[in-house]
């Protein structure tokens, strides 16, 4: 009777004996197959489903998931993993008498060579396509133990293989399911798939065969998940107001004031009434200026002139944009590129730009532009939904005598002229997929130059790419840290962005709700929580 209850969105839970997780995702999910881990729902509900060799803590330290123990060779190019022997996919009619059978090292082979796979498409081709050559780098040497080969050293790569897109899928069921599987998904995880009708509900029951443990106990704790989609971000708070979910996450600019005081902490109004955390995010909101001169619009606009750029970076108050406009949620961006709460993180090695405007003032003039005179007004192009984020700095830079006129078009627009280098000024956020600062400053290194890569702004710097590649041999974490922050002075500098603010994740639960971890990734993890 449970089951039929859970998948019906009308039924109310909250009088069940089983422990319930509702949650809503405010937009549809893409797919539940982790080839296609592109977004954040997709990733939350996929790491409820999925497991890889690893899997990243709350501090985000790479630790044991289905790979007990794993060696690195010297020359850092075979990564050796010990898989366990206790860990099997979920029951499936598909498996020999319908039950999950153990996962073993050809798995891996299977699931690492899809990503690469042309006949798939996988969006996660990025994570192997430059570093092996084909499926004979990835080798079963018996069922417990797996190996990869790689084409050159990357130090981060163990960082890389705790991401969505490396989780263990069985070929039997992708194989019949072919790209349905999205929505037949069957993993390993702490929940198995078990409903999802597009647009309204998504169900996930306890896999009661999870081989995880937590002090002797095996988890999870939950007997389901239950998603729903409310894209109206005021109607699902409305929802958690009247505890239909346990959980709520994004304070949106509709209802911001109402839940927030400009200086971050919960208004009276709500206070005691659900828990509010705060936590870092590895995401950096900025301003990116078109460098690359060989480009007709660079050529011809003022941002070409690195004084200009750096009076940019001076003239935009941080600290009173993230007050006012995003009641103090992240932290103004004056340290690099690399956000705050990434390992090796260092805001008093690594040196951006505090508000200054006399100092703006000062380079504008010293660029023959005293007071703005003379300068042409430039195009500063925004998604719609940072509209009033781009007006503020509109506002700071017209206080300078620096003319912006606001172009603002749909996300997914401004990000393809991004990628062809069609704008010269324009709002972007840089959010990690691992935690390694590898993944900011490649951004800038120039084989990543527009159409292969993420370097919208053109910074080409011959003594950034070799610091860039010598990092790639330096194993030792802390030495590499050096090399990065180097390289992120060096950007800053140079100051073909504005780093606006580094962000922060803000989630809501019910009082009573316990064992949910905060981290910089942002990712959700539900194995350990428990509900009253």
């Amino acid at each position: 009777m449970w089951l039929l209850s859970i998948c019906s969105c009308h039924t109310d839970l909250t009088n069940s004996s089983k422990k319930v997780f509702n949650l809503n995702l405010d937009a549809n999910l893409t797919s539940l197959d982790p080839a296609f881990a592109r977004n954040q729902n997709a990733i939350w509900m996929m790491n409820q489903i999925f497991n890889g060799l690893i899997q990243t803590d709350s501090n985000l330290h790479t630790v044991p998931c289905i790979a007990k123990t794993w060696q690195v060779s010297g020359d850092g190019l075979i990564y050796t993993f010990n898989l366990r022997s206790d860990v099997h996919f979920h029951d499936s009619p598909l498996f020999k008498n319908g039950k999950g059978r153990k996962v073993i090292a050809t798995d891996f082979v299977y699931s690492f060579y899809r990503l690469i796979d042309p006949k798939v498409g996988s969006s996660g081709g990025w994570i192997f396509s430059d570093k092996v050559k084909d499926i004979h780098n990835f080798t079963a040497i018996n069922d417990s133990t797996f190996q990869i080969r790689l084409l050159k050293p990357f130090p981060a790569f163990l960082n890389l293989l705790t991401t969505l897109y490396c989780s263990v899928v069985p070929s039997e069921v992708v194989e019949h399911y072919g790209k349905d599987f999205r929505s037949h998904p069957i993993g390993t995880g702490p929940f198995k798939f078990k409903y999802w009708k597009e647009d309204e509900i998504l169900v996930l029951l306890k896999n009661e065969h999870y081989w995880e443990k937590d002090a002797g106990v095996q988890l999870p704790y939950l007997d389901a998940v239950k998603a729903s989609f409310i894209s109206d971000k005021q109607s699902a708070f409305m929802n958690f107001i009247k505890k239909e979910l346990d959980f709520f996450d994004k304070v949106d600019g509709s209802y911001r004031d109402d839940i927030l005081t400009k200086s971050g902490k919960m208004t009276a109004k709500y206070k005691g009434k659900f828990q509010l955390r705060k936590g870092a995010y590895l995401c950096t909101e900025y301003l990116g200026m078109l460098v690359d001169t060989s480009k007709l619009i660079a050529k011809n606009s003022p941002l070409k002139y690195k004084k200009v750029r750096q009076a940019i970076n001076y003239a935009i108050d941080k600290a009173k944009l993230i007050k006012y406009l995003r009641n103090s949620i992240g932290t103004p961006a004056t340290s690099g590129f690399v956000p705050a709460g990434m390992p090796g993180f260092d805001s008093t090695i690594v040196k951006g730009y505090h508000y200054n405007p006399e100092k703006a003032a000062a380079l504008l003039a010293e660029a023959g532009y005293p007071g703005g005179k003379g300068m042409p007004q430039i195009t500063l192009s925004t998604s719609t939904t940072y509209k009033d984020l781009i007006e503020f700095i509109q506002g700071e830079l017209n206080a300078q005598g620096i003319r912006v006129k606001v172009d603002a078009s749909p996300n997914a627009s401004l990000r393809d002229m991004m990628s062809k280098n069609e704008v010269n000024f324009f709002r972007g956020s840089w959010i990690a997929d691992y935690p390694d600062a590898e993944n900011y400053l490649a951004v800038f290194y120039s084989k990543n130059r527009v159409p292969y890569g993420p370097n919208y702004t053109g910074y080409f710097n011959k003594t950034f790419d070799k610091l860039f590649e010598e990092s790639y041999y330096e194993s030792n974490a802390e030495k590499r840290y050096v090399l990065y922050r180097k390289m992120d002075n060096m950007v800053m500098e140079y100051a073909s962005i504005v780093p606006l603010y580094y962000d922060q994740s803000v989630i809501m639960l019910q009082n009573g709700i316990s064992g949910y971890p905060m981290n910089a990734l942002n990712l959700m993890i539900l194995k350990r929580v428990k509900k009253p």
